[in-house]
């Protein structure tokens, strides 16, 4: 049956938890997965507000104000550089069980639209995780995009600034000239990070910090979407560096294996000794869970705490600092 807008907008508020627990729910799931094959990546997901979904179905005047909207749901991958988009891409067909046709590629212009500015990036339309059904009993789907952090910015500049308004009205020629060369410095921007990249890998000592960081981060986010303290987080990994041996990559591995083992301890840490806990409100202590090192605190104490304990001595921070994470942990030093 098809809604009125009135119907439709009196659905969407009746709705709308559904829907924000569908996208979280989903988001989560391929936060997940995105960890587990290590892509360098960060998944944020949102729901569009009842004022933007009215004032959509009102501006594209919609058959039906309710199927129509296929976006109610959105998840979005950003990828450091666009060397990442095949690799996502086949992660979220993989995730989701979808193929192609369900695939839109706006990594070239379409022809004859080359006025449009269309960025870089991917949609792909999946089914939430959940089986949250609408009321007609249709599972909702989900877009999720897949971009850079730079087409963002782009992105979020050119609708602010030269959108195309409906009709006949043309971008002006100066306007045009000036949004083409910024975008071409949104290509080679992400060009060179692409480089920088590769450059990168071939001076595995100096990236060792920051990768063992990005892993560690990556798989924090599972746990917390909070900021952190990131000047913190490079000291301690410094620190920490000393405790781990051989290759960081292979170290990466070993770290998600002991998350997935003790997943549900881990979470029940995070909410006992993390930012917004009692135990950290009250005494302003255990600092370090609010931080993505402590998965590899956690890790060293249930492995090598002995050798964390010496190194940890050997390095700036007070030694109280540990004997809280081990309390967390429920681990005697």
């Amino acid at each position: 049956m098809t809604l009125t807008i009135n119907e439709a907008f009196h659905r969407y508020v009746a709705e709308e938890p559904r829907i924000k627990e569908a996208a979280r729910q989903t988001a989560d799931h391929l936060r997940l997965r995105t960890v587990r094959a290590r892509l360098d990546c960060q998944v944020t997901h949102r729901t569009k507000d009842v004022g933007r979904y009215v004032a959509k179905i009102h501006r594209k005047r919609y058959q039906d104000p309710w199927k129509d909207v296929t976006d109610k749901v959105g998840v979005r991958m950003t990828v450091r550089h666009p060397g990442l988009f095949d690799a996502a891409l086949s992660l979220v067909k993989n995730t989701f069980g979808v193929d192609d046709s369900v695939v839109q590629d706006y990594r070239t212009m379409l022809p004859g639209h080359e006025e449009r500015f269309e960025y870089p990036r991917l949609h792909v339309q999946v089914p939430v995780v959940g089986g949250h059904k609408d009321p007609d009993d249709q599972l909702y789907e989900c877009e999720v995009q897949i971009r850079t952090p730079v087409v963002d910015v782009w992105a979020n500049d050119y609708h602010r600034l030269a959108y195309k308004p409906p009709g006949n009205l043309q971008v002006p020629s100066d306007v045009s000239r000036a949004l083409y060369r910024a975008f071409a410095l949104v290509e080679l921007y992400d060009a060179e990070i692409g480089r920088v990249m590769d450059a990168l890998e071939q001076h595995p000592s100096f990236t060792r910090g920051n990768k063992l960081l990005a892993e560690t981060e990556r798989i924090y986010r599972t746990f917390a979407h909070h900021s952190f303290d990131r000047e913190l987080s490079h000291e301690v990994i410094e620190t920490l560096l000393k405790t781990v041996s051989g290759d960081i990559t292979d170290y990466g591995y070993r770290l998600v294996i002991f998350t997935e083992r003790w997943r549900e301890r881990l979470e029940r840490t995070y909410r006992q000794f993390g930012p917004t806990s009692d135990h950290f409100l009250q005494d302003g202590r255990y600092i370090l869970a609010s931080q993505p090192e402590s998965l590899i605190i956690f890790e060293r104490l249930d492995h090598d705490s002995f050798t964390l304990l010496d190194r940890w001595n050997e390095g700036p921070f007070d030694e109280t600092m540990l004997y809280d994470m081990a309390e967390a942990w429920g681990i005697e030093l």
